[in-house]
């Protein structure tokens, strides 16, 4: 008999959805899943949907019956999986801390329930290093954690080789405020101003488009940009590999599959210079690390990067190896598969 599992968390996320398949895929598991539905946009109705939550996944256990659950985001369906009293429960933490943002007057309630998370979980997933370090200084049984990506499917993200003569970027970020896409854009009008060529895709949605649309325009550089607005996960390769800079400057990071995706498609990475990008990016060696908000700083490594070919070079051929052997899909899931299973057979004795 199938072993089944109840997926607590959003469901349509592409995270998720990874982590799932590879789950069916690699540990032939059943798959089950819940997930708030109420949109975060009615703030009050889905905390009180979340307040009644642990009355919903109880019923559900009662049902299905699954074997083990799982759950991401350590301060929220993470705490609702410890609450559940479920034999065997695995939590993965999906942000450097979970605890953003740190000025909320909820940051104090949010440490609370992501130490019961913690404490409550038999297995903790930190998907990258600096997750790891938070993990360790909230005093976590480092036992219970496995740190490792997801991965990312390598038969989907390939290299090609760009001989473009200008610089063609892409951004693969939601267009949220804490991604800073006008940061990005603002440099790219530094590049207009100096008369450099390039072309600048933005992928995706999110409540920023049309500032950023009226920006590029205030900018004079519309022409230049082009918004795909949301796109099938199918079609994001074959824009990778039409691109010769990735560019991501989030202002917290946790493990970034936009990235390894990035660097699978042979794109050289300029990212933001926080802690879940400094565990895979050497400034000026495999990428850029480029200061928050750094308009000036941005324009000029994106300038210093398209004049240095060779190191370019260098650069992508280094990072589709690491990721070749860090962060492959098709072998990461496997060992998180066969730890699920190994976890249910020690929990049943």
């Amino acid at each position: 008999m199938k072993r089944k599992i109840l997926f607590l968390g959003e469901s349509y996320r592409a995270d998720a959805i990874t982590w799932m398949k590879g789950l069916k895929e690699f540990g032939d598991f059943e798959i089950i899943t819940w997930e708030l539905q109420t949109s975060n946009t009615h703030r009050f109705k889905r905390i009180l949907e979340y307040f009644f939550a642990p009355l919903s996944i109880r019923k559900i256990i009662k049902k299905e019956k699954p074997d083990m659950i799982i759950a991401e985001r350590t301060t929220s369906y993470g705490f609702l999986a410890a609450l559940s009293g479920s034999k065997t429960i695995a939590i993965a933490q999906q942000g450097r801390t979970d605890l953003w943002p740190e000025e909320s007057k909820l940051y104090p309630y949010k440490k609370f329930i992501q130490k019961y998370a913690f404490k409550n979980a038999h297995l903790i997933h930190a998907w990258g290093p600096v997750m790891a370090v938070h993990m360790k200084a909230t005093g976590v049984d480092m036992n219970k954690v496995l740190i490792l990506p997801k991965g990312i499917d390598l038969s989907l993200f390939t290299p090609s080789t760009n001989h473009s003569n200008k610089i063609s970027a892409i951004v693969t970020r939601s267009l949220q405020p804490e991604y800073r896409h006008d940061s990005i854009l603002k440099a790219f009008g530094i590049l207009n101003q100096k008369g450099i060529d390039f072309t600048l895709t933005i992928v995706g949605d999110g409540t920023r488009l049309q500032f950023l649309k009226d920006l590029a325009t205030a900018l004079q550089i519309e022409n230049k940009v082009i918004f795909t607005g949301r796109i099938p996960n199918t079609e994001l390769p074959k824009l990778l590999q039409q691109s010769n800079i990735y560019i991501s400057m989030p202002i917290t990071e946790g493990v970034s599959a936009s990235l390894f995706e990035a660097m699978a498609s042979n794109c050289f990475p300029v990212v933001s210079d926080i802690p879940g990008n400094q565990s895979w990016i050497t400034h000026r060696e495999n990428g850029q690390l480029i200061e928050i908000d750094n308009v000036e700083m941005l324009a000029q490594e994106l300038i210093w990067s398209f004049e240095n070919p060779e190191l370019r070079n260098e650069a992508i051929t280094r990072n589709r190896k690491f990721v070749e052997e860090n962060a492959n899909y098709d072998i990461n899931m496997k060992v998180i598969s066969e730890k699920y299973h190994e976890l249910l057979d020690s929990r049943s004795i």
